[in-house]
């Protein structure tokens, strides 16, 4: 009976042994990364050997700026996942005190070895003040001659090799006092920094036999952005325009990106996706039109909640009142929440912390909640969570809308590919790119385009003499730019900078490139024609101005010429354009126009020429 009892113990313990779920810890590398104007889309691939039965496999060390309700997993394969959980491990952490005991370590070293060359540098000093004191030498029967060389030869040479060690000494004890000082410096630094941190997924399978299958995990992450910048080359005018479409990319999400494959999108996921609505325009008298600000055209609400001290409460619940719709704060104390068409009010939880419920006012918020008296208990349990034996905070993944994939993603083999989406343009890099976690800019080469352009100068020489060249650019949309700072290289020469604004531009791209000091513009007022004449009761005021143009290069040019004549506002007083040449005048503001090709190494010479009447006795101002 005995041997019987003891047999089912050892099949029970069996039995549970093999009910315990495994866990399998993952080191994995990021393999693919998306970036975006800000933030970016994460990809890691690995393999994993899954046992049989119910297992947790855990993605360590991730960043610790995941936005949880982005976590996806995806499984080739007859495996189950049954849950899927994002959390923040504090145990990496400790890590810091092991290295500011290091730095301590290091810094006793430093003083004993300062202390023993102190003590050096105190004998050295007792040695030269006792040669100093006993320099003299002297006796009943005089100084012989042989005796005071081979004392003054012997004096010399030890106070010179006395002060040699000296500075040697001041030397080491400089040196290693630097060190120290560094050492110090550190260990500040390391004692005020708040530790960081980093970010797992847990996944909790079952499968039915052991398998070897690939996983693959994808999750957007704050801290990496980019922005746009241009090289617009010219070599002349006759022929067409370089442009290389450059990404500046930065990122500080606390993990290395090596040799990752590269994308660059232009979508910025923190502007809201959805679309406006119109308010009732209810007309009254004192009422005013409605006013639709930032907040109702993102439909999206930022903000950041602390405690009264300014402490971040990470893991606070954020509500749409009377709704589903949530979110909670990261690391940081941030949030982020899409605002139903409706509008709301925020309904802001935390543990031990008094509830507040506060209207939308603004697309970003800051909230200090208050301690509850009645729940400090409760509340030094809640921190006691984050510090003490549990060093991990747990978000369950289907809650924050973690989703499992199935869709297998394509894999696109190209160099450069430009991918149009729907609502976004992307660009694959081919060439694998190192981008660490440091928020230095890393410059990527996106695509290079050559672009026909008709080049036209321009000119106001009443305003600035120079010609500027300007390339003119049709069909631009299908490149796909955005607005960025671009370099100027014209006939091989950096000329500056300008500012690509494709926000206000109509169906020609207008591409400025500089001051062209081979087209010499003047523009004069001809004495002879410029009189002022008393007429009766009308004062007659006469102006006239000569404009040159000549073209110092090798190619013919096309020149946009503009100046002007007055306009008047007042009945009595009237303006005659008495000489164009034949320019075109806008007779609305003023302006007139001048359009024409100037050969190689030829001069045009424009006239402008108006007459001003006003009543006499009136003063008036003419150019």
């Amino acid at each position: 009976m005995k041997k019987f009892t003891l047999l089912l113990l050892i099949l029970l313990s069996t039995s549970l042994v093999a009910q315990e779920k495994k866990e399998i810890v993952l080191k994995t590398d990021v393999s693919e990364a998306t970036v975006f104007i800000k933030g970016a889309q994460v990809l890691r691939k690995t393999t994993v050997n899954f046992p049989a039965g119910k297992s947790t496999i855990r993605f360590s060390q991730l960043s610790p700026y995941i936005d949880a309700k982005s976590v996806q997993v995806k499984i080739e394969g007859e495996v189950m996942v049954l849950s899927v959980n994002h959390q923040l491990n504090y145990n990496d952490s400790i890590k810091q005190t092991d290295e500011i005991e290091q730095y301590a370590k290091q810094i006793n070293d430093l003083n004993e070895k300062i202390k023993l060359e102190q003590t050096t540098k105190d004998i050295i000093n007792e040695e030269l003040t006792f040669l100093r004191e006993n320099k003299k030498i002297g006796g009943t029967d005089g100084v012989n001659f042989t005796n005071l060389k081979a004392t003054a030869t012997y004096y010399g040479e030890r106070i010179a090799a006395l002060k040699m060690k000296e500075i040697e000494t001041d030397k080491k004890i400089k040196t290693w006092s630097d060190e120290k000082y560094t050492l110090e410096r550190k260990i500040a630094i390391a004692g005020n920094l708040k530790p960081e941190p980093t970010g797992e997924v847990m996944l909790l399978v079952d499968s039915k036999t052991a398998l070897r299958l690939p996983v693959e995990l994808s999750y957007y992450v704050n801290n990496a952005a980019w922005y746009p910048s241009y090289d617009i080359r010219a070599k002349n005018i006759s022929e067409p325009i370089e442009l290389v479409y450059k990404a500046n990319v930065m990122q500080n999400t606390k993990e290395e990106w090596k040799n990752v494959k590269l994308k660059i999108s232009s979508v910025n996921p923190n502007l809201g996706n959805i679309a406006p609505i119109l308010k009732t325009y209810l007309l009254n008298y004192y009422t005013q039109a409605p006013r639709y600000d930032g907040n109702d055209l993102s439909n999206q609400v930022r903000g950041k909640v602390t405690d009264t001290s300014g402490e971040a409460l990470m893991g606070t619940s954020i509500m749409i009142k009377g709704t589903t719709i949530g979110t909670a704060t990261d690391i940081d104390g941030n949030f982020s929440l899409s605002i139903p068409a409706g509008g709301g009010n925020l309904q802001i939880s935390y543990l031990g912390f008094k509830q507040k419920i506060l209207p939308i006012s603004n697309s970003y918020m800051n909230i200090v909640l208050e301690e509850d008296q009645k729940m400090l208990e409760e509340v030094a349990q809640k921190k006691a969570a984050f510090t003490g034996a549990i060093s991990t905070m747990s978000m369950e993944g289907n809650a924050a809308g973690i989703s499992i994939l199935e869709s297998k993603p394509k894999n696109i083999p190209l160099p450069v590919i430009q991918v149009e989406n729907t609502t976004s343009v992307e660009f694959e890099i081919k060439t694998p790119y190192t981008i660490l976690s440091e928020n230095k800019n890393t410059t990527v080469e996106m695509e290079r385009y050559s672009l026909p352009a008709e080049y036209e100068y321009y000119c106001i020489p009443k305003v600035d003499k120079d010609a500027f060249l300007l390339a003119n650019i049709s069909d631009w949309e299908q490149y796909n730019l955005l607005e960025g700072e671009a370099n100027i290289f014209f006939e091989n020469t950096f000329i500056g900078k300008t500012i690509l604004d494709i926000r206000y531009v109509t169906d020609t791209l207008n591409i400025a490139l500089g001051r062209d000091k081979n087209v010499s513009i003047q523009r004069e007022k001809v004495k002879e024609y410029t009189t002022q004449k008393f007429l009766g009761s009308k004062t007659e005021t006469t102006r006239d101005w000569k404009i040159s143009v000549k073209n110092n290069k090798r190619q013919p040019i096309s020149m946009v010429l503009f100046d002007q004549i007055p306009v008047s506002t007042m009945q009595e007083i009237e303006v005659i354009p008495e000489l164009l040449s034949n320019g075109e005048l806008d007779k609305e503001n003023g302006e007139v126009k001048w359009k024409f090709v100037l050969p190689p190494t030829q001069k045009n010479e424009l006239e402008l020429r108006y007459k001003v009447k006003y009543p006499k006795g009136r003063t008036l101002t003419v150019e």
